[in-house]
């Protein structure tokens, strides 16, 4: 009876020792899992926090770590540069005609009215096709010769005008990869001066300057690339309205032509 009752009170102690020993390892992996649940939480939260940043607040730091002397600097040539296109761009826009409309318009007051309607209606209309057509008819009463000078003296003139201001858009998308290289050459003579003047490399040492450098870089050739967009637009658009004009001058002689006979 005793040596029952022996083993029933170590099994109690067993069952008991069993008991705890669970319950502790479920508060340890309670433990690690409300650990590892925060850990994530906090990682979600890092990386959402990076990511509504968004790329204005990147390209702003990015600037701002590339330095304010170049970078200020290729900034202005931006500003300039798009400036200039898009006052460019509205000019050329404004300056483009229907010539097919026009042209018709001018024949049939030609035929109808003579050269007054015809200049009249040149001058109602805007453009530089228009202008020549009024320079052309202006002289219509001295001879053909003399008007054909005309077009093509005023064709000149109105070709300077709408190149206007091109040649400062060329100027900055030269000058804007330029200043980034010298950025670049900049900073690495900064970075080797510390490396010979610390005595070893170390990339902790140089890494700042070395960022600088090809920053300076990249945003040259970003506004380099954003301008010469333009630049390519904007010249499409004067040889349009070149050929527009030649093409206008040679039917505007030989409306003059049939309107003498």
């Amino acid at each position: 009876m005793k040596r029952l009752f022996s083993i029933l009170a170590m099994a109690g102690l067993f069952v008991l020792n069993t008991n705890t020993v669970s319950a502790k390892a479920s508060a340890i992996v309670s433990n690690l899992s409300a650990t590892a649940a925060t850990a994530t939480i906090m990682l979600q939260e890092e990386a959402a926090g990076e990511s509504a940043k968004g790329f204005t607040q990147v390209l702003k730091e990015q600037f701002i770590q590339g330095g304010a002397g170049f970078m200020g600097i290729v900034l202005l040539c931006l500003i300039l540069g798009l400036a200039v296109a898009i006052e460019r761009i509205i000019y050329l826009n404004m300056a483009s005609t229907n010539t097919s409309k026009l042209k018709q318009q001018v024949e049939d007051a030609l035929a109808s009215g003579g050269v007054e309607a015809a200049k009249e209606v040149c001058r109602n209309t805007k453009g530089p096709v228009a202008s020549i057509y009024y320079q052309g008819l202006d002289r219509a009463g001295e001879s053909i010769e003399s008007a054909e000078k005309a077009v093509v003296a005023y064709g000149g003139v109105q070709m300077g005008q709408l190149e206007k201001n091109v040649s400062w858009l060329s100027l900055f998308i030269a000058i804007a990869p330029m200043l980034g290289f010298m950025g670049t050459v900049i900073g690495m003579i900064q970075a080797f001066q510390k490396i010979s003047a610390v005595g070893n490399l170390s990339a902790s040492l140089i890494a700042g300057d070395i960022q600088v450098a090809l920053l300076t870089t990249v945003f040259g050739l970003i506004t380099a690339i954003i301008l010469q967009i333009f630049y390519n637009y904007i010249i499409a658009k004067i040889d349009s309205i070149v050929n527009d004009m030649e093409d206008s001058s040679i039917t505007l002689i030989d409306m003059l032509v049939d309107h003498k006979k």
